[in-house]
């Protein structure tokens, strides 16, 4: 497919983003053609391990692309979004648990829907131009694509912190922060990924020292707050506030539910199971589709919350789907 270019070079299954313009928006059909070429290559004695990259310098992967999502919400389709979300965190976990190594190259921008490709892999590379976030509260949706399983285990209150505020991490703190595990500086990826090619060999890969990172030694005991509520009236960045404000409270209330009952997975398929219970419902009852009206759609950035966020709204959002519930079963 022209979004996505799958092929076998050498000793490794090589799968490179190729819609620079979009920022390699991940779609439907690339997250399908994905997963296919995990599966086709799960069990060939050629393939000794996979990479994935991206054309461009921009973005790794800017996030889902959800126009076709919002259309169809818009039009009272929801299995649409239900379709696209669910086909999405099946390739997300296959990655998490793939049995071959997974290089995951990430330069530029690096979010919602790139998290969860480059985010799962066993060997995630990071450069001078990498900003990683999950930005998600800002279109009314929540840390998906197992963001929620990443923020838990990020260190202290770093988990909150990312997901309320939308914050970007460079190198430094995508390392600290447990989203990446290697720092390299780009002009070096080529050749590296073609020795990879040649040998087969994870071991060829090697990082350069880390740079440093601002969030480990940022101050951010106020993110342990029982509630938005009380992690608002504790925070004394302004920064920090005027982005809480200007986000879905829904979503951010959910997406520190979703953060803290992460802690206790013991596998990234419970988080994304509990993630989907949002997006699955995420276009009928949520904010999402006005959050991409003003994001996206109409970018006016101005999007007219109205979603209740108090406790009962997010337990509605995060309650079992009952027969609908994410199914692992790529035929289901």
């Amino acid at each position: 497919m022209d979004d996505l270019t799958i092929r076998i070079i050498g000793q490794a299954g090589r799968i490179t983003f190729t819609r620079p313009k979009a920022l390699n928006a991940l779609s439907h059909d690339m997250a399908l053609a994905l997963h296919r070429a995990l599966e086709d290559w799960r069990d060939d004695p050629s393939v000794a391990l996979v990479i994935i990259d991206a054309e461009g310098d921009r973005a790794f992967c800017a996030g889902g692309d959800i126009a076709a999502v919002y259309h169809a919400g818009q039009a009272g389709d929801h299995g649409v979004g239900r379709r696209f979300f669910r086909d999405e965190y099946r390739m997300n976990a296959a990655i998490a648990d793939y049995p071959k190594p997974v290089a995951a190259f990430m330069q530029g921008f690096v979010m919602g829907g790139g998290v969860g490709v480059g985010g799962h892999a066993s060997h995630r590379i990071v450069g001078d131009t990498t900003r990683i976030a999950m930005p998600e509260s800002g279109i009314g949706l929540i840390p998906d694509v197992g963001g929620s399983w990443l923020l838990g285990r990020a260190p202290g209150r770093i988990g909150e912190y990312l997901a309320l505020t939308g914050a970007r991490m460079g190198p430094g703190d995508a390392i600290h922060a447990g989203f990446a595990d290697l720092y390299l500086p780009e002009a070096e990826w080529p050749t590296l990924i073609a020795q990879l090619e040649a040998g087969g060999d994870i071991a060829d890969l090697r990082g350069h020292p880390v740079p440093a990172s601002p969030l480990a030694r940022a101050d951010l005991q106020a993110w342990g707050g029982r509630d938005l509520a009380e992690i608002r009236a504790a925070l004394n960045d302004d920064d920090a506030i005027k982005a809480l404000d200007r986000n879905s409270p829904l979503s951010m209330a959910a997406g520190l539910a979703l953060i803290r009952a992460a802690r206790g997975d013991d596998r990234v398929q419970d988080s994304l199971a509990r993630e989907y219970r949002f997006t699955a419902r995420a276009t009928e009852r949520a904010d999402f589709l006005e959050g991409v009206r003003a994001q996206i759609i109409d970018k006016d950035r101005q999007p007219r919350w109205q979603a209740p966020a108090d406790a009962d709204a997010v337990a509605a959002m995060l309650a079992p789907l009952g027969p609908d519930e994410l199914d692992w079963r790529t035929d289901a």
